[in-house]
């Protein structure tokens, strides 16, 4: 890796993925973050886009993407987000299939590419490695059942509630008990799936109703436990 202060050396890459996947040998690191492809994005960058030819998976080393699938005249459906950890896209490149989800970066990002043949010969070597990544997706999976699932049954009150806590357990809150992460009310609408409209309308009611405090996009979740009723989250 070309040394700059920006960017983080080998050693910290690797320290970083350790922390999502903890078997592999000092060897099988370096083939992953000897020659890497690392770089700083911005806010709005995108890292792929639906139907691209996935050569690779993307690995987060800081920063925040969104993963999501374009519908009718451009809509977004946020499916998940990525922070600091977690590798995106490496269904895709496993089996050689054209991208089925974009990602976009939403804070600044330093993101390492990792070759699909990279990526199959650590699967290779490594069962335990091949396990995690197995887990991980039955997790994307279980979480997109449940998404089907509240689309079905669930208000949209009721989702939005469900949404911040979602939020608020992927990253967690500061010590005033704000969200540590600041996403426009599009982008909320965009997780729920609903008009941004929507959105605004119901943070006005949770804000009126003592469960949330607003302070621009910035959003304080002061009654948990009532949030959680709402959504239905137990």
């Amino acid at each position: 890796m070309n040394q700059n202060q920006t960017f983080p050396n080998c050693d910290q890459l690797a320290e970083c993925f350790a922390k999502t996947f903890k078997h592999l040998s000092s060897d099988q690191m370096n083939l992953l973050f000897w020659e890497e492809e690392c770089e700083l994005l911005k806010r709005g960058k995108v890292i792929y886009a639906e139907g691209d030819s996935a050569r690779g998976c993307y690995f987060v080393y800081s920063g925040v993407l969104k993963v999501f699938k374009t519908g009718l005249e451009g809509k977004e459906q946020i499916i998940r987000f990525a922070k600091s950890g977690d590798i995106i896209g490496f269904r895709s490149a496993l089996s050689q299939e054209p991208a089925c989800t974009s990602s976009k970066v939403i804070e600044d990002a330093i993101v390492c590419f990792i070759p699909s043949d990279t990526l199959t010969k650590l699967i290779q070597q490594n069962p335990d490695f091949s396990l995690e990544l197995i887990k991980m997706t039955c997790k994307e999976l279980g979480q997109a059942n449940s998404y089907i699932t509240d689309i079905a049954q669930k208000s949209v009150r009721e989702r939005l509630a469900e949404v911040l806590m979602q939020l608020m357990e992927t990253f967690g809150l500061a010590q005033d008990n704000t969200l540590q992460i600041s996403l426009t009310r599009e982008e909320l609408a965009n997780m729920v799936g609903t008009a941004t409209e929507s959105v605004i309308r119901l943070l006005s009611e949770f804000k009126n109703d003592g469960l949330i405090e607003i302070k621009g996009r910035k959003i304080k979740i002061v009654d948990v436990r009532s949030l959680k009723r709402v959504g239905g989250v137990y």
